[in-house]
């Protein structure tokens, strides 16, 4: 369990593939805090510490998260926002986030605001309380955020000065893929109404 706030950003410093599975190795701020087996989001994806080596560690990723999330576009040397899992006594500051991306959306514009920023990603519609209603929340990247301006594929966020310099926003642009994870209170809240209409 994540809140969406992102404690940093990793560094991939190398990437190895193994059947269809892709080994990413990465360093970041807390490398040396960490444990095998121990949960990070990685772009908002929930992986498992596989191996840890100095001031790096490994994470394995399976060809579903693959095929569902950006993490097989990544290269060496690109930004990934990391989170580690969530205690039970700390403060909620985001919302309630899995780590389980549920697709990718492509970023269509980038808007300066004077100091902040706008950005607007498009989807595609798959149903199943996968989409976002003004002023809810979506994980974008990992980063716990507040839906603007919902359409049936689109929504755009507002990003301060503080997340886009300690997140990759600082490398979206017109085009970038991310990922994203729509409320968990609504996926449900849209199963309920569809066993109810059964």
């Amino acid at each position: 369990m994540f809140s969406g706030i992102v404690e940093g950003m990793a560094e991939v410093v190398s990437i190895r593939t193994d059947r269809q599975n892709k080994d990413f190795t990465l360093r970041a701020p807390f490398t040396r805090e960490l444990k095998i087996d121990q949960s990070i989001a990685h772009n908002g994806v929930c992986l498992t510490v596989v191996d840890i080596v100095g001031d790096t560690y490994t994470v394995t990723a399976m060809k579903e998260t693959l095929d569902r999330s950006n993490l097989g576009l990544l290269g060496v040397g690109d930004l990934v926002n990391v989170e580690r899992s969530m205690k039970p006594d700390a403060l909620l500051d985001g919302h309630i986030v899995q780590g389980h991306v549920d697709q990718t959306a492509v970023c269509t514009r980038k808007e300066d605001a004077d100091g902040s920023w706008y950005f607007t990603f498009e989807y595609e519609p798959r149903g199943g309380g996968l989409c976002t209603v003004e002023k809810g929340s979506v994980t974008v990247n990992g980063v716990s955020l507040t839906v603007c301006d919902p359409t049936e594929r689109s929504f755009r966020v507002a990003i301060i000065p503080y997340t886009f310099e300690h997140t990759n926003f600082c490398r979206i642009g017109v085009g970038s893929v991310v990922n994203l994870e729509f409320d968990i209170v609504g996926k449900y809240i849209a199963r309920l109404m569809q066993n109810y209409m059964k």
